[in-house]
């Protein structure tokens, strides 16, 4: 998820609410403990092995260039999501998108880094903004990423947030918040990356993130 209407790429039972059986794990690999503290049988050969199929072997389910195939496989790296915000120079409204293309870059100097489809109505005006605050989302914000994830309408409407030290809006109930200014835009294909420097963070709110696995939400547990 990048985009205004994108959404965030899918959570496994195991350790989300998603739906679905959790992972397998390949003979000859521990296997996580079970409920009763013991560990799972991994003399069994997965499913696809017991039926003779590798992996792949179908090159169309191979190729990268099989967009929903691509986007499947990716989707197994589960991530947090964010909500990227500012305030618009020229309305003095708030803006923002979600994403779940984030990840530190740096720590001298501080940099951070994250993903935005050209396709995005959102950016152009977080980007003239001039700063800008990263949200860390926490479980229970599933409502506020939807809201930055869909294209027009007030997408603050309903929704209780302050501002940072820098002026950026944080929503209540956030993890963490980091004010940042673009550093460099560095264009990716359908998407460009941003590289943000860090100029104040803090830790917001306690609790677990939203995690996003698999195409659809889920929860941490750890």
């Amino acid at each position: 998820m990048s985009t205004d209407a994108a959404r965030p790429t899918t959570p496994d039972t195991a350790h989300s609410s998603s739906r679905g059986p959790g992972p397998r794990h390949p003979a000859g690999e521990h296997a996580p403990p079970t409920a009763d503290g013991h560990h799972a049988r991994t003399d069994a050969r997965p499913e696809r092995a017991a039926l003779g199929a590798r992996p792949g072997r179908n090159g169309r389910h191979a190729s990268p260039s099989d967009n929903k195939h691509f986007r499947n496989v990716l989707g197994r790296f589960a991530t947090g999501v964010v909500a990227i915000t500012a305030v618009d120079e020229a309305t003095g409204d708030p803006c923002g998108l979600a994403a779940n293309s984030f990840t530190s870059v740096s720590l001298d100097p501080p940099l951070v880094a994250f993903c935005v489809a050209h396709t995005s109505t959102s950016w152009p005006r977080v980007k003239a903004a001039g700063r800008l605050c990263v949200n860390v989302l926490a479980e229970s914000q599933r409502q506020v990423c939807d809201r930055l994830a869909a294209r027009g309408g007030d997408k603050f409407a309903g929704l209780s947030w302050s501002l940072s030290p820098a002026g950026g809006p944080v929503f209540d109930g956030t993890l963490a918040w980091l004010d940042c200014t673009i550093e460099s835009e560095h264009p990716a294909g359908d998407h460009v990356i941003v590289v943000a420097r860090v100029h104040g963070l803090d830790k917001h709110e306690d609790g677990n993130p939203l995690v996003f696995f698999r195409g659809d939400y889920g929860r941490f547990h750890a």
